[in-house]
């Protein structure tokens, strides 16, 4: 089982933990990883795309000439695609992209992530993240002091209202619950900060 340091807020090392081998350290699958990526991104598009057909843009009721003797192309209406304001031809039409992906290919897609995160010497894990109050100062000081740069991603077993709003203005930090992870903030963030009720919930759901 792969062994991982537990700092506190003031980034002093107070114990270690044992990660359960079957959620932080089995081989990546980078092809599930893309497939459950690629996924993610296709449920977050609206869909609201929108283009008019010849049917839908107004005018272009009557032929515009006579259909022979005039020595142009012969033409039905002006609100065809080739006309200038004319209806688009083919174009885009709101539309539902999202679709499912079986539970263990998305499972397995975040096992990877997060062992890929052990291995790569990018997961923090704090004995507890508790502020007393609501500022963003507090919360710089204890990024740096765990030695957290970058990008980085806060995962907490449950809501914490201080954590979560001193977190809000910092550029490249987010925080999220181990209910909500998704691959794509694994891979968008490079540093994994857990604590360790976070790791525990997470191995109870992976494992």
């Amino acid at each position: 089982m792969p062994k991982i340091d537990v700092y506190n807020i003031e980034g002093k090392k107070v114990s270690d933990i044992e990660l359960n081998e079957n959620v932080f350290g089995i081989k990546p699958n980078e092809k599930i990883v893309h497939i459950a990526l690629v996924n993610y991104m296709a449920n977050q598009r609206q869909g609201t795309a929108n283009t008019k057909t010849r049917a839908e843009v107004a005018g272009g009721g009557r032929k515009p000439w006579r259909q022979k003797g005039t020595g142009r192309a012969r033409q039905g209406s002006i609100r065809a695609p080739q006309w200038i304001k004319g209806g688009i031809a083919l174009g885009p039409k709101p539309r539902d992209y999202s679709y499912r992906i079986n539970k263990k290919e998305r499972q397995l897609a975040i096992r990877s992530v997060l062992s890929s995160k052990v291995l790569e010497n990018n997961l923090v894990v704090v004995d507890k993240l508790d502020l007393k109050e609501v500022k963003t100062k507090n919360m710089v000081n204890a990024l740096e002091n765990l030695k957290v740069e970058g990008k980085a991603l806060i995962v907490l077993p449950e809501k914490n209202l201080n954590v979560q709003a001193s977190s809000r203005n910092i550029e490249g930090v987010k925080t999220t619950l181990t209910n909500t992870i998704n691959v794509y903030d694994l891979l968008k963030y490079n540093k994994l900060v857990l604590t360790v009720d976070s790791v525990k919930k997470l191995e109870e759901v992976y494992a």
